[in-house]
């Protein structure tokens, strides 16, 4: 059983008189392309466990740390803690472009140990250095203020990817109407043939194809301790995989508690994979298939095709044999 793809829609805007655009302004756009070939957006989140969040309200070259206004010790900081302690490091931006006397950073870990987010205020960019985050991705906390709400991080990395910019703004600018302190602009997040794209934290839930109509309903749905099914590229503390699995058993079961669900067993055998999860305190078995797609452009500004993966549902129910858990 196939999940259902959202039809097409976000077509580039048509000319003075309705004609089409000029061919420099109608250029590639990796987002409508991929809602023409109806790609799924299940299991295409980012996999990732630590996210550090620097606010930089500057612009953000097509590599955001390398382009921005950042000093040269704090880049290479930045760069060294996600080479070498697997903290991806997101630039942030509030959507009025304020120009903040003080520098706002989040800490956050999305992992099995327990997800949660700190911040601080910070007085200068430089004191990013000093921040104590470099065990994160193991779920150890930095010892900043705890942050107990939730976090909307729209991309709206434009150098990076024209659809983020195109497809964001108009959604950070939603998103903000509703809920202003909780939301961020952020830097490549991967996936930009999703856009608009949203990670929500702590979950590390990943979102994609949202509509500004649905921003309120997006934000209560969330706040109200459910996930958005309908948009839901995948859990990023996941493998693509189990991504995949989640999201096919939340939809047969109609639960959307925004917890994980615990991963009792994951195994890959080819193209299948068995995962076993515990979810409202019930086993459940899921196999999903995944197979590589042709490649295709992915993005607007890339240079060849690259493949991707789809995944499909096999098999969905109760585990019925605990004893090989």
């Amino acid at each position: 059983m196939a999940r259902r793809v959202e039809p097409a829609r976000g077509r580039a805007a048509a000319g003075p008189g309705g004609t089409a655009p000029d061919r420099a302004v109608t250029a590639f756009r990796c987002a409508a392309a991929s809602l023409d070939r109806t790609e799924s957006l299940v299991g295409t989140a980012s996999t990732v466990r630590a996210f550090l969040l620097v606010e930089a309200p500057g612009a953000w070259g097509v590599d955001a740390v390398a382009g921005a206004r950042l000093p040269d010790d704090v880049r290479a900081h930045l760069r060294w803690l996600g080479r070498d302690h697997g903290v991806r490091v997101l630039l942030i931006r509030d959507h009025v472009r304020r120009r903040p006397s003080t520098v706002r950073v989040f800490a956050a870990y999305v992992g099995a140990r327990g997800p949660f987010v700190e911040t601080a205020e910070l007085p200068s960019l430089d004191a990013v250095r000093h921040l104590r985050v470099e065990g994160l991705a193991a779920g150890e906390r930095p010892g900043l203020t705890p942050y107990e709400g939730q976090l909307f991080l729209v991309c709206t990395h434009g150098r990076h990817d024209a659809c983020c910019a195109e497809q964001g703004r108009p959604l950070a600018r939603a998103l903000h109407a509703v809920a202003p302190e909780a939301t961020w602009e952020v830097s490549h997040v991967g996936g930009d043939r999703f856009a608009p794209n949203v990670v929500v934290l702590p979950t590390g839930l990943y979102y994609g194809r949202l509509d500004p109509a649905d921003a309120a309903a997006f934000v209560d749905t969330h706040r109200s301790g459910r996930l958005s099914l309908p948009h839901l590229r995948g859990r990023c503390a996941f493998p693509f995989r189990v991504q995949a699995a989640e999201a096919f058993l939340r939809e047969h079961t109609g639960d959307t508690s925004l917890a994980a669900p615990r991963v009792l067993r994951a195994v890959r055998d080819g193209d299948l994979t068995r995962v076993a999860f515990e979810l409202a305190g019930e086993p459940w078995d899921v196999v999903v298939r995944t197979d590589h797609v042709a490649p295709q452009q992915l993005t607007c500004r890339a240079a060849n095709p690259s493949g991707a993966l789809a995944h499909t549902l096999e098999h969905v129910g109760r585990w019925t044999a605990p004893d090989q858990l």
